[in-house]
């Protein structure tokens, strides 16, 4: 009956030889600002403003080897409020993540890199565009929710109906 239920013979570890590491793994090792910029241009004039400003976000996510099992993943936001009178602020933040990863299909890899770890990173990106445009003089701007993985599915269904659009030939002539 003590046998029954114990932890540690349901482990079922079976190590690798001479404890080689061949599980795979991927993580976050660290997180960073590298690069913010805040733009202020029309101030003190702008807080006067009473139109509402058109926000204009754009994000790209770009992922840099470090070695062979690290990689730097950059998630790049660019936030415009322009007014009829003008651009209220811009903010351009270039927030990174060392990842790393080992013993991952290449095709995994690529999935952690592109949607999985810009997932992880977002928050801390908003909250740093939320506290840059506060700290400007204006309401915090609260991003929206992005589904990364979402995204990074139909990146591949577009660039897999451009291959196959691509490898067609014409029949006939024109």
């Amino acid at each position: 009956m003590a046998d029954e239920g114990d932890v540690i013979t349901d482990l079922n570890m079976n190590p690798a030889p001479n404890g080689e590491d061949t599980q795979p793994v991927a993580g976050i090792i660290s997180q960073y600002i590298k690069d913010l910029s805040v733009e202020n241009p029309n101030a003190p004039a702008s807080y006067q403003w009473t139109d509402q400003p058109q926000i204009d976000l754009q994000f790209n996510i770009g992922a840099t080897p470090v070695s062979d099992q690290i990689h730097e993943v950059e998630l790049k936001v660019n936030v415009t409020a322009k007014a009829e009178q003008g651009n209220a602020y811009l903010i351009e933040l270039s927030y990174c993540g060392l990842v790393g990863m080992r013993n991952l299909p290449d095709e995994q890899m690529h999935a952690f890199m592109y949607a999985e770890a810009p997932r992880i990173l977002f928050p801390f990106a908003r909250r740093i565009i939320a506290d840059a445009t506060r700290d400007a003089g204006y309401q915090p701007l609260m991003l929206d929710p992005i589904d990364f993985n979402g995204l990074y599915i139909q990146q591949l269904q577009r660039k897999a109906e451009e291959q196959a659009a691509g490898e067609i030939t014409p029949a006939g002539n024109a």
